[in-house]
């Protein structure tokens, strides 16, 4: 599959929420909606929070896509992920970097091959 990097670097073509959009897969939805209620502690997760068409799409955003500040940040700068922004790696990616290292070492390769 494709790689889909994400503002912040992570690969959304990972994401079983998106993959389970993609294949307009009502019951993987379902099941990827469960596991996310437990694993975020998230009641509120629904199959509607996991259906999406990547963040760097302006169609279907799962729910937190939607709020995400990395995103609305890059998005409002117009870059196509944070690896452009002059500002890299700013408080708020590195704060996610914390979490995600993975998402650093993707931004770093896509800045490296500027």
């Amino acid at each position: 599959m494709a790689k889909l990097i994400a503002y912040c670097g992570l690969d959304c073509a990972e994401c079983a929420g998106y993959q389970a959009t993609q294949a307009d897969d009502l019951e993987a939805k379902e099941r990827v909606a469960a596991q996310w209620r437990v694993e975020y502690n998230a009641p509120s997760i629904d199959v509607q929070a996991v259906t999406c068409d990547g963040c760097t799409s302006d169609k279907r955003l799962g729910s937190y896509c939607a709020e995400c500040g990395i995103r609305a940040c890059s998005r409002e700068r117009g870059y196509a992920n944070c690896a452009a922004c002059p500002d890299y790696a700013c408080e708020q990616l590195q704060g996610f970097f914390a979490m995600v290292p993975g998402a650093k070492l993707t931004l770093d390769g896509l800045r490296s091959m500027v």
